[in-house]
């Protein structure tokens, strides 16, 4: 998520671009929370105040166990959930807080299942949280979202994410590790530990990116194809049902290759050295800024909102990366030229709005130009247009419940979620419950 500041700067020559985590300017527009869940050596984050939507009825054994307030209908019973995933099947996903210290992981899948009636759920996983040392073993991090996840008959998306520093010369968590084999080792590891209860892998996040890609090499398709293929093999050995998703990148503005690469560019490299040979489907990542999902990154200033948005980027300064719209489609173009049955898996997209907080994080003013029910109204018509494209497979919003589990309005996730600072549902939230999910 904390990918946007490099927009200020492309917007003075050609957009913006916005650096989320400090003060040179990166180039990242897609939606992720990496960056919120990646500094070095994080304290322990304190649980979150528990979430004020009206809980629904758990049923335990087939035992009700209402709670003393009133609570919502009980969710449909699911006898199980569908594994594998079938390949003509549209996924609807959602984004959830993946550290089981933080809220109640049943609460979350109860409201996930329940009220919001999709069927996937994404989390990500931060690998040295889990073996900051060799020895180490801290995976009460993530066991009880993994466990309620598969509890509720959802199914599981997993990024993995964030090398422990002993597994690079570098030092740091940010980038692979110096042997592929590692990583592969700790996937087949995680496979085991929690057997059918992971359904997809997504292998890195966002490539493209040096905050995300650091190595001898720098940023190179080339290298990630082949750490592609290390992780492929061995999720396939541990369990042949498991999606394997590529590392959506960050749509990006024309880069230098040193500190971001273009995304188009990128993918171009990446698909011409194999990357289809080791993917079920293909990672993408996109924030709608303040336009709509059915906009052209060529066609924003001829809109409505061109005549009063405070952002200006999309509308004076037209480019691809803009446009949820055109990124998707290029992408799809590009990936079915080699392979027309391959699918996108869109493993973050989403709408930033502020209404009702006094702030924008810094870098998201386009957040102020959302209104809740534009995001709502988006957020819809996205996994609409995305289900009826034909090219879509998973896709997943960014996001359920960092609202009241991030630190404030100017925290990067916060003005993406479907709930707000109290856990108090936003409309997008009624929206997506009571929108049709298609097969």
């Amino acid at each position: 998520m904390k990918q946007m500041r490099w927009l200020l700067f492309l917007t003075a020559v050609l957009f913006l671009m916005v650096a989320c985590g400090g003060g040179e300017a990166e180039p990242e527009t897609a939606v992720s929370d990496t960056a919120s869940e990646s500094v070095p050596n994080p304290p322990t984050p304190e649980p979150a105040a528990t979430p004020t939507l009206a809980p629904p009825v758990v049923v335990v054994d087939g035992v009700s166990e209402e709670s003393s307030e009133e609570p919502a209908p009980a969710p449909e019973v699911v006898e199980t959930k569908i594994r594998p995933w079938p390949a003509d099947k549209f996924g609807y996903g959602v984004q959830v807080h993946g550290n089981a210290t933080v809220g109640d992981p049943i609460f979350t899948m109860d409201t996930v299942r329940g009220q919001l009636g999709l069927n996937w759920v994404k989390m990500q996983i931060q690998w040295w949280l889990i073996h900051p040392s060799p020895d180490a073993d801290q995976w009460f991090f993530y066991d009880g979202v993994i466990d309620e996840a598969a509890n509720h008959n959802l199914n599981l998306m997993v990024s993995v994410v964030g090398s422990p520093d002993w597994t690079r010369a570098a030092g740091n968590h940010i980038g692979p590790p110096d042997d592929y084999n590692a990583y592969a080792n700790f996937l087949t590891e995680l496979i085991n530990r929690h057997p059918g209860q992971i359904d997809a892998i997504e292998v890195w996040n966002e490539q493209n990116l040096d905050r995300e890609w650091q190595t001898a090499n720098g940023i190179s398709p080339e290298d990630y194809v082949r750490f592609l293929q290390v992780a492929h093999d061995a999720i396939k050995a541990a369990d042949p049902n498991i999606i394997v998703i590529s590392g959506a990148l960050s749509p990006t503005g024309t880069g230098d290759w040193v500190r971001w690469a273009d995304d188009f560019e990128y993918l171009d490299r990446a698909l011409a050295a194999g990357l289809l040979n080791y993917a079920d489907c293909v990672g993408a990542h996109h924030n709608g800024y303040n336009i709509g999902p059915d906009v052209a990154f060529d066609q924003a200033g001829s809109t409505a909102e061109a005549a009063t948005a405070v952002f200006r980027g999309p509308f004076d300064n037209p480019h691809h990366s803009w446009s949820f719209k055109t990124t998707l489609d290029t992408y799809a173009q590009k990936i079915q030229a080699i392979d027309p049955n391959m699918k996108l898996c869109v493993t973050e997209f989403g709408w930033a709005s502020s209404e009702g907080y006094d702030a924008a994080p810094e870098g998201f003013a386009f957040a102020l130009d959302n209104t809740l029910e534009e995001q709502a109204t988006y957020i819809v018509q996205a996994y609409q247009q995305m289900h009826d494209s034909g090219n879509v497979w998973l896709a997943f919003l960014f996001n359920y419940d960092f609202g009241n589990k991030g630190s404030g309005i100017t925290d990067d996730p916060v003005p993406y979620s479907i709930v707000d600072i109290n856990g108090v549902p936003r409309p997008a939230f009624g929206a997506v419950a009571g929108m049709e999910k298609a097969d």
